[in-house]
């Protein structure tokens, strides 16, 4: 998982996260990573349009953007 918000980080590309959050809801969201810490990192959140701070141990899974048109 780090290789790819490293990744979303260098290449300022969109990755899709799926996480759980406080309350135990699973959400989907469009990131693109800005800075990534031993514990967590900070990425833009398309949903929410603005910086937001995502704790590792929240991560379910993340995967890059699939360009629609693309095979």
């Amino acid at each position: 998982m780090n290789s790819m918000l490293q990744w979303s980080k260098e290449n300022k590309q969109k990755l899709v996260l799926f996480y759980m959050d406080q309350n135990n809801q699973i959400t989907q969201r469009f990131i693109r990573v800005i800075e990534i810490y031993e514990d967590a990192f900070i990425a833009f959140c398309f949903y929410r349009k603005e910086v937001r701070r995502f704790k590792f141990s929240y991560i379910l899974s993340c995967d890059r953007v699939k360009r629609k048109g693309s095979a």
